[in-house]
């Protein structure tokens, strides 16, 4: 489902420009346009969720795409280690009212 003034469900809807960095049938990847470490990208399922608070039983699949495709994109970017992070509602820092993983690494050892 898509939320018609959702910037990501655009970006997903090819509504708004944006550069893809892989996208499968379930999921996109962009890089973050403001980023909090050397290697920030952001994993956003296709299909609509606000946030982790609004996951249902059935979403499952789509948390599991999300961990996998932030692995491979780890492994990718040959980050030897990295974080994962979704934050939850304004208090928890999210800006973006659409589900999304941060992948963030690159700091010097």
């Amino acid at each position: 489902m898509k939320d018609e003034n959702c910037i990501f469900c655009k970006i997903v809807a090819k509504e708004v420009p944006a550069e893809i960095l892989f996208e499968n049938k379930n999921l996109i990847i962009l890089q973050d346009i403001k980023p909090s470490a050397p290697f920030h990208h952001l994993i956003i399922p296709k299909e609509h969720i606000q946030s982790v608070a609004h996951l249902e039983e059935n979403d499952r699949e789509i948390i599991a795409d999300l961990f996998f495709a932030a692995r491979d994109d780890a492994k990718k970017a040959d980050l030897k280690g990295y974080k994962t992070i979704f934050n939850v509602g304004r208090e928890g820092g999210q800006i973006i009212d659409h589900l999304h993983l941060h992948l963030m690494g690159g700091w010097a050892k």
